[in-house]
């Protein structure tokens, strides 16, 4: 009987990284331009929302998370591009018999305005991870100037994902 119903796992994730002059803003695998010349700090790219969602990948199949395969002292990774990070994870789980449903998400930014890009985002992601765009869910808001994010001192994401086991034919 256990058979018949199909093999769910749910993953979390979260990441945040310091706004700095200098430094790409990329998020979703987009480059945004934000109104004071900020970006990002970070051993790669610094991607909250790829971070975010790779690290809900790993955490639904209990595999750790991202810094266990791209550790931030690793040379290797300086200024890596995460959505090719993410084809590894992506990879990954499919060696393992796993495969994303859907996954959620949600970007926490005062400035710059992201709603001209989440249907991009969310394109580059659905591409990069080999599901429809309607299954993957991107949203922004602001901390109404609160915190670290209210203070523009720095962006997280927050990612949750659905995972299901392949379907054997």
């Amino acid at each position: 009987m256990k058979d018949n119903f199909p093999q769910l796992r749910i993953g979390n994730g979260y990441d945040m990284h310091r706004l700095v002059p200098g430094r790409p803003l990329i998020l979703g695998g987009i480059k945004l331009n934000h109104p004071e010349g900020l970006g990002l700090d970070g051993h790669s790219d610094a991607d909250v929302l790829t971070h975010a969602i790779m690290d809900a990948i790993l955490g639904s199949l209990s595999l750790g998370d991202i810094g266990k395969y791209f550790p931030p002292d690793d040379p290797k990774w300086k200024n890596a591009d995460s959505l090719i990070l993410l084809e590894q994870v992506m990879e990954l789980i499919e060696r393992k018999g796993w495969q994303i449903q859907n996954i959620d998400s949600v970007i926490v930014a005062e400035r710059p305005k992201l709603k001209p890009y989440i249907h991009l985002m969310k394109e580059k992601i659905s591409k990069k991870i080999g599901v429809d765009i309607d299954n993957v869910g991107v949203k922004a808001t602001t901390n109404e100037k609160l915190g670290a994010e209210g203070r523009e001192e720095g962006i997280c994401c927050h990612a949750v994902v659905l995972m299901k086991r392949h379907e054997k034919n």
